[in-house]
């Protein structure tokens, strides 16, 4: 007799559809190689009975977790907490659960929380690593034998694919918007200057720059506020006073705001400013921040998907396997125009 309680088992549903417990798994996994007629009579009864996979017995059988992994810088930037949730809405459509650690952009991190989601068995990766060129996470990505996607910014190891946005057009496109509104010593403020992106946005600054004939005033110590702080009125009391700034993180543009409205500096008359990366204040504020936005939630979905693709079951049925190829997928930038490039008139 059955335990009042206990959850209806793969034999049941079996049963009670008069089928095998093979057919009952085949339906489960996608319904391969069953009849029409037999594949709604079975889901017929596993929607009446409530019948739900053991998850962790098919793990001890060697098969899929339906669990994906996600490595991310923070939580706490709204750049990369948009991208999680377009890799849950991808995940939750692909019937399976998203995993999410944290790195705070630290190598070793990233090592060790891949390997607690490789312990987990996680049936794919989607990493943001902090370092392209760490010969520890490639040699570890080659051994763990399960699909990898890195976003925001590639992976050294070429064998994986990865999503990225064009930083270096973003920010030349950005950089010469500035010059076009008559801008001629425009610095470039930024911090992290070791990642991938933030070298790309430099690249593009400087080719603008140079293009136009004009000096390169780059400043890489910006992390807080107060870094902000010093950087901006170390610049101002300098020979080469900027009448522009470029930022090329949200973080750093609200930084540079915050420091230019507290030192009285008009934006734009003194001092326009055009930011990297677009974030939720920036068209209520006053002047509204204009910025090269990312395609942030097209990242996470393509990244997710691209994922999802490369692993098995990926394909559609009836489809032979065929091995992963590698793909570069890069996503263009949006230069949005609001009222602190000097664009539109300040209201008085």
């Amino acid at each position: 007799m059955k335990k009042p309680g206990a959850l209806p088992t793969l034999d049941e549903v079996a049963r009670l559809a008069g089928v095998g417990t093979t057919t009952v798994s085949r339906v489960i996994n996608g319904g391969e190689r069953v009849s029409p007629n037999t594949l709604n009579k079975v889901r017929q009864v596993i929607d009446m009975l409530g019948y739900r996979p053991n998850q962790a017995a098919r793990v001890l059988k060697g098969e899929r977790t339906k669990t994906i992994g996600l490595i991310i810088p923070s939580i706490a930037d709204p750049f990369f907490a948009a991208c999680a949730e377009a890799v849950q809405a991808i995940a939750r459509a692909n019937d399976s659960l998203l995993i999410v650690t944290t790195s705070q952009n630290d190598p070793h991190t990233v090592i060790d929380n891949l390997n607690v989601l490789v312990s987990h068995r996680v049936d794919g990766l989607l990493i943001v690593p902090a370092s392209a060129r760490s010969q520890a996470l490639n040699l570890l990505l080659d051994r763990i034998g399960v699909p990898v996607v890195a976003f925001d910014r590639p992976i050294g190891n070429t064998s994986f694919s990865s999503v990225v946005t064009d930083g270096f057009n973003g920010a030349k496109d950005g950089t010469q918007h500035l010059i076009n509104h008559g801008c001629r010593k425009i610095a470039c403020l930024t911090g992290e200057s070791t990642l991938f992106t933030i070298q790309q946005r430099i690249r593009g600054y400087r080719a603008a720059v140079s293009a136009a004939g004009l000096p390169a005033i780059v400043n890489t110590s910006v992390k807080d506020y107060k870094s902000a702080e010093y950087a901006i009125e170390s610049l101002l009391a300098g020979p080469n006073r900027p009448d522009a700034l470029l930022t090329l993180k949200n973080s750093t543009t609200i930084f540079a705001f915050e420091v230019l409205q507290k030192l009285n500096i008009e934006i734009p008359k003194a001092i326009a400013l055009l930011g990297f990366d677009d974030f939720e204040l920036a068209a209520t504020l006053r002047p509204s921040i204009s910025v090269v936005a990312q395609p942030v939630e097209e990242i996470g979905r393509v990244a997710a998907e691209l994922l999802f693709e490369q692993m098995p079951g990926g394909r559609k049925a009836g489809l032979p396997a065929s091995p992963a190829r590698a793909r570069r997928i890069t996503l263009d930038t949006l230069l949005i125009r609001r009222r602190s490039c000097g664009c539109f008139p300040v209201p008085a």
